[in-house]
């Protein structure tokens, strides 16, 4: 268990028709969502993985066990980097790519959370690692207006920086990166920090490298930045839980 965490409700496993398609996520429900609004959480696996891979990984749960938190499930799809052929879960990586099939589904677990629970809407977050932190970057541009804060890991926007409006963003990267070079991620992160009016960098946590771009909008920029690779950072999880508990969307 991650330290700090706490002990969480037991996961369950929902089903959604999309398409015609059957997708799943793995849910915890806090025991109180039919009482009190709850903040919700989006979590997105990387190329290859699944679900209870993320839900070991990211832990959203057991650090923040009044939130709804969602793991959600990827479909076979063809990798930009990695998996031409397309035999591993991923993620769509660009609006009207799959037929959209999970910015629908996306679409569809909220429109069902909303039906079935109080859902504070002023407090919904998304965060994921490679593939899932480019949804993460995708569902920003698409879906921006949902979003109080987003957290992406290894990955860049490229392809969608252009739709993207000002939010409080936390990103991760390793420094040596070999699969999203680190240079593609500090692209994203400098064009989100002009978008968010972002001022000079300070120390946000004093047990991290983490460094805070206060911004002069209400938006700021925090980077959790490691010397390693691709792999997702250990201590990220309560560092997300963290940034995103400081951010409530305006309404």
């Amino acid at each position: 268990m991650v330290s700090g965490a706490v002990a969480a409700e037991p996961l369950i496993r929902k089903e959604w028709q999309v398409d015609g398609v059957t997708r799943e996520a793995l849910l915890h429900i806090p025991a109180t969502a039919h009482e009190v609004a709850a903040p919700v959480v989006f979590a997105f696996h990387g190329h290859g993985g699944r679900m209870a891979s993320a839900v070991r990984s990211f832990s959203m749960h057991t650090l923040w066990p009044e939130a709804l938190v969602v793991y959600m499930q990827g479909l076979n799809t063809p990798g930009r980097l990695t998996d031409p052929e397309g035999k591993k879960p991923g993620w769509q990586h660009a609006a009207g790519d799959q037929g959209d099939r999970d910015l629908k589904f996306f679409d569809a677990v909220l429109a069902s959370l909303k039906a079935d629970y109080r859902v504070d809407t002023r407090r919904i977050y998304s965060m994921g690692h490679s593939n899932g932190g480019g949804f993460t970057y995708l569902l920003w541009a698409e879906r921006g207006d949902v979003f109080a804060a987003l957290a992406p890991s290894a990955a860049p926007a490229t392809r969608s920086l252009s739709k993207l409006k000002p939010k409080p963003l936390m990103h991760l990267a390793g420094e040596n990166d070999p699969l999203v070079k680190f240079e593609w991620q500090q692209a994203t992160i400098n064009f989100v920090r002009k978008l968010n009016q972002c001022g000079e960098g300070m120390t946000w946590d004093q047990d991290a490298n983490c460094t805070l771009y206060p911004s002069a909008i209400g938006t700021p920029v925090v980077t959790a930045l490691h010397p390693g690779g691709h792999e997702f950072l250990k201590d990220g999880p309560p560092l997300i839980v963290k940034f995103f508990k400081q951010h409530a969307k305006k309404e």
